[in-house]
């Protein structure tokens, strides 16, 4: 069996690999990775949606890595979103990083909660 992580680390992400298929909410405290589907809402610490992959859902993280697709709405402390990105939803962010060549159908909303509250 393979391991990526000892039991003592317990900081590995969590990955769902291209071609596989997830239907329902993922909560992590770490780092989500997702190269294939996600139906569901997603909270973690960090979201990277690479290029391939897709999330149908809203996403509720600090740090958002846009390669891929999203259809649905994204509520962040940080958005990067690189070329080839999608997305169709409401984007609501405290800093905003954007690359040439995104596919933005989004309507863009600035956070003006204080994060420390």
């Amino acid at each position: 069996m393979l391991a990526f992580t000892n039991a003592d680390e317990k900081q590995s992400p969590t990955v769902i690999g291209a071609g596989c298929k997830i239907s329902g909410n993922i909560n992590s405290d770490l780092t989500v990775q997702v190269h294939g589907t996600v139906q569901g809402d997603i909270h973690a610490s960090i979201v990277v949606i690479g290029r391939g992959g897709h999330v149908i859902g809203d996403v509720f993280t600090e740090t958002l890595f846009l390669h891929g697709d999203l259809k649905g709405s994204a509520t962040v402390d940080t958005a990067n979103i690189f070329s080839n990105a999608r997305m169709d939803g409401t984007l609501t962010y405290r800093t905003l990083n954007i690359t040439s060549n995104t596919e933005l159908e989004c309507k863009l909303a600035k956070r003006k909660d204080n994060k420390h509250e």
